[in-house]
């Protein structure tokens, strides 16, 4: 088999490089490409790990063709069109834990800097002043820290603080009352955080819902002498207005790690009093870099040779030790969502995939995704595990996921039923000798069969000589079965026929056979 392709296009660590070629993975390292040059090569790789520099555009990933995908070995995803990605079925991957102590460390760091206004100090000093009584500084001891944010950076941001004897109240919808009282911060909403902060830090990432999160309406809200720190993204504080309101006195100072337009060689805030700017800095320690590069050359490794999926942020996560377990599940989930969709001709209004047995105890969410791709592709081409849940919900197709705690008739079972504007149709696999997928039931009614590339399903009035017809029509045509399996749900009700057969049906042939007397419906169906 032939090694995975990676492009490294952002400067990482040549451990990571190592970690690539060690895992089994063909690397080129081209850090600095322009967009030009990356949209010519990237069809070449399964692979792209990245920092901040590189900008994963919906035009590069147009002709990414093999991309299977993105690694961003930092936290920030901004300069990656995650929507684009998933369309295009790439799971996109950061690492949220490698520079979680450095970024909190540098808002700690900055926090002082305001505080003792150490940056004007030291400008003051080694211009050969002696301005003691000019940098009248304040204690953090017993100030209130307002966090905006307390989840992997802002708790730890919080532990320091309380370790400095400052009070931490935080603003997080995610933030339960038993996590808040384990880090020991009282939890608040973002309207009481506002009057309360001596400082206030930000720690969430860029969405629709935290964008200007401190606008001019809520800084205003602040009391007068608040300190702002900002080492999370661009685009949480309204910059202009932070300006003004340093200017006006009512914000004593502020430091900014990030601005809204990086690399920010001009930005309103600059010249401002009371201002300390970095240039993104937060995650740059010799510690940091060497983490998120080794922990994103792993994850990628790890999804391009096992499967395991880790720190996605469009894909359900997969552990390694899970991903070899499912993989037999997802072959089966995806032939029972095509099954079931190659047979559905009308509009799809629901989906419900059941797990019984062993599989119940497993990591489903894939599996879900890949059952309800496999439903999808027979109407639409593009549709791919990643984008399926999304596909669905735009079409207005409510999909449920149960785990059924009950025995099950076989060690594991996953029952697919598809609700359209003309039926309910549900199919029932599982596995046989742990790895085979095959069909135990369709509508209720037991049948056993195996998926094969050719298969011809028909459903028909259980009546004598429908078999010796069927047969014949076939036999006449140079069709040769190779398995056939019928299935009813009592004597002259209802009743399915499974036929494997050798070659492709021509549709004229399935339309002779939809009309042989007695059937109800005749399709022809790929695997």
């Amino acid at each position: 088999m032939a090694k995975p392709k990676v492009l490294i296009s952002d400067e990482l660590s040549p451990r990571a490089v190592q970690i690539f070629s060690e895992r089994g993975c063909d690397v080129d390292f081209k850090p600095g490409l322009k967009p030009a040059e990356l949209r010519a090569i990237i069809g070449n790789y399964e692979g792209l790990a990245i920092r901040s520099a590189t900008k994963v555009t919906a035009e590069v990933l147009a002709e990414a063709k093999k991309l299977k995908v993105v690694g961003r070995a930092g936290i920030g995803v901004d300069n990656v069109d995650i929507k684009s990605a998933t369309a295009h079925g790439v799971v996109v991957m950061n690492t949220p834990f490698g520079n979680a102590i450095t970024t909190a460390e540098h808002a700690i760091a900055l926090m002082f800097a305001l505080a003792r206004q150490v940056p004007a100090a030291d400008a003051s000093t080694q211009a050969g002043k002696w301005e003691k009584n000019r940098f009248m500084g304040i204690e953090l001891s017993f100030k209130t820290l307002g966090l905006i944010g307390c989840g992997n950076i802002g708790s730890i941001v919080a532990e320091r603080a309380i370790g400095l004897k400052m009070r931490v109240i935080a603003y997080d919808p995610f933030l339960s009352e038993e996590r808040a009282k384990e880090l020991g911060v009282e939890k608040v909403t973002l309207e009481e955080l506002l009057p309360r902060a001596d400082f206030i830090t930000v720690h969430t990432p860029l969405t629709d819902q935290t964008k200007n999160i401190l606008s001019r309406a809520n800084l205003m809200k602040t009391k007068k002498g608040v300190r702002i720190i900002n080492c999370a993204r661009g685009g949480l504080v309204d910059e202009l207005a932070v300006r003004d309101l340093l200017v006006s006195g009512h914000i004593a100072g502020a430091a900014f790690d990030v601005f809204v337009e990086e690399p920010a060689k001009a930005n309103v805030l600059f010249g401002a009093p009371n201002l300390v700017c970095t240039p993104h800095l937060g995650a740059s320690t010799v510690e940091a870099q060497e983490n998120v590069a080794l922990q994103v050359a792993e994850q990628m490794a790890d999804y391009l040779l096992t499967g395991a999926v880790t720190n996605s942020l469009n894909m359900p996560n997969v552990s390694a030790e899970d991903a070899p377990k499912l993989a037999p599940y997802l072959d089966l989930a995806q032939k029972l969502g095509s099954f079931a969709g190659q047979l559905t001709d009308s509009d799809i209004k629901a989906v419900s995939i059941e797990y019984e047995g062993q599989v119940a105890a497993l990591n489903v969410k894939p599996l879900t995704q890949v059952a309800l791709m496999g439903v999808l592709r027979p109407q639409l081409d593009s549709v791919n595990m990643v984008n399926a849940p999304v596909i669905a919900r735009e079409r207005g197709i409510e999909v449920a996921e149960v785990k059924h705690e009950r025995d099950s008739d076989y060690n594991s079972m996953i029952r697919l039923t598809v609700t359209s504007e003309r039926h309910t149709r549900s199919v029932t696999g599982t596995l046989f000798g742990g790895k085979h997928p095959r069909i135990v039931e369709i509508k209720g009614i037991e049948i056993e069969a195996e998926f094969a590339p050719h298969m011809l399903y028909i459903t028909n009035d259980d009546k004598p000589g429908f078999i010796g017809r069927l047969g014949t029509l076939l036999g006449e045509n140079a069709v040769n079965i190779a398995t056939f399996h019928l299935g009813r749900d009592k004597p002259g009700g209802s009743a399915i026929a499974i036929v494997q057969v050798d070659q492709p049906l021509p549709s004229a042939l399935t339309a002779q056979i939809a009309a042989v007397e007695g059937v109800v419906q005749a399709k022809a169906l790929g695997f």
